[in-house]
């Protein structure tokens, strides 16, 4: 957008830009260690200008991390296969990807991360902390966390590897049963999700559990399509704009899986897309939502890339429920709470899991 003469005249009479040129020059006039490169101090002040919003999931990418975001996007990238986000300005962990190097030195969604090897993560933006734990396979990065229900922090090394995110596995049990697991909502999940679809279809499944948990979410339209497998052509989701003007997102969906008894598990790493997922099943009656409280995250980002190849992440609404639920910083209620303890991981027991087949089974849930 190019701003007009008329905004940049009521800018200049509030904010005085000369102060700006002056830093600028003062930096490279005294600064000790310079010269610096004024293609990083721009890029630099680009940062600090999207920081200046406070909102952890508005960024700025210059060209080398723009590039990276999107590798991650499409399926594979190198790191320790976990998802960060801000809660209350704390670094947490959103969720850990199954069988990563995360999940299996034990890093868990909402532990905290007090530092990235040596580095301090208070006022850390998400971005720079994805670019400290990202790095060339076969290396070590230690993590300083507070697991959760902890009382204090312990150094965790966990060894990166190439990260391939297959974004939907599916199987149909003996019982005429089908599993589905959502991992994230990337460029492929839609196309896997139709192919999820029409094999547990071909086989007959009588009933559906649908596995979203520690899905950190992904792409909002492929959500829109994946719920439209049970809702239709309905409203998934409402965007609220920063005019505040709604506007409803309408699945294309032909709703091959209306009808089919379906329980969705979610826990505290399910955010993003998976809650606009699994709120709409919610507010349809569509689905059976069991396990535990969703992450919360509301709000909706547009991607822009910019002319020399950076980049902008930015927060352009809040995201309802169709019934008009907000579910920014609270999170989707499941509709019944299922535990899953770290015994029951050392027992090999899945509770939420064994809940959702003998909800299928006939057991009825619990509210």
């Amino acid at each position: 957008r190019v701003i007009g003469a008329e905004e940049v005249e009521r800018i200049a009479e509030d904010v005085d830009f000369q102060l700006f040129w002056d830093v600028w020059q003062q930096v490279q006039d005294d600064y000790v260690y310079g010269p610096v490169a004024e293609k990083d101090l721009f890029y630099g002040a680009l940062h600090g200008l999207v920081a200046g919003l406070g909102d952890p999931y508005t960024t700025f990418f210059d060209p080398k991390a723009a590039e990276g975001f999107q590798t991650s996007l499409s399926g594979q990238f190198e790191g320790i296969g976990a998802e960060i986000g801000l809660r209350d300005g704390q670094l947490v962990i959103v969720s850990s990807l199954r069988d990563s190097p995360a999940q299996l030195a034990g890093i868990g969604a909402g532990d905290a991360i007090h530092l990235i090897n040596e580095t301090e993560t208070a006022g850390i933006s998400i971005e720079d902390a994805v670019g400290l734990i990202r790095g060339p396979r076969g290396t070590t990065v230690t993590l300083t966390v507070t697991h959760v229900g902890a009382d204090r922090a312990v150094e965790v090394p966990i060894q990166r590897a190439i990260i391939e995110i297959s974004s939907v596995e599916w199987s149909v049990r003996e019982d005429g049963i089908a599993v589905i697991d959502i991992f994230a909502f990337n460029e492929d999940t839609a196309r896997r999700f139709n192919d999820a679809v029409l094999d547990v279809l071909s086989q007959g499944a009588t009933g559906l559990v649908v596995d979203m948990r520690n899905n950190p979410g992904g792409f909002l339209e492929q959500a829109v399509i994946v719920a439209g497998e049970w809702i239709g052509n309905n409203t998934v989701v409402i965007e609220r704009g920063e005019d505040g003007v709604m506007r409803d997102l309408k699945s294309q969906g032909v709703a091959r899986l209306k009808g089919i008894p379906t329980v969705v598990i979610v826990n505290e790493g399910s955010a993003s897309a998976t809650e606009i997922v699994a709120g709409a099943l919610q507010d349809y009656a569509s689905a059976i939502i069991i396990g535990m409280q969703t992450f919360g995250k509301g709000s909706v980002q547009e991607y822009r890339e910019l002319s020399d190849g950076s980049a902008l992440k930015i927060t352009i609404a809040e995201w309802l429920t169709p019934q008009g639920r907000s579910i920014n910083k609270q999170g989707i209620t499941p509709d019944e709470e299922v535990t899953f303890t770290e015994e029951d991981v050392a027992d090999g027991i899945d509770t939420q899991f064994e809940r959702a087949i003998r909800i299928l089974q006939g057991e009825k849930a619990c509210c």
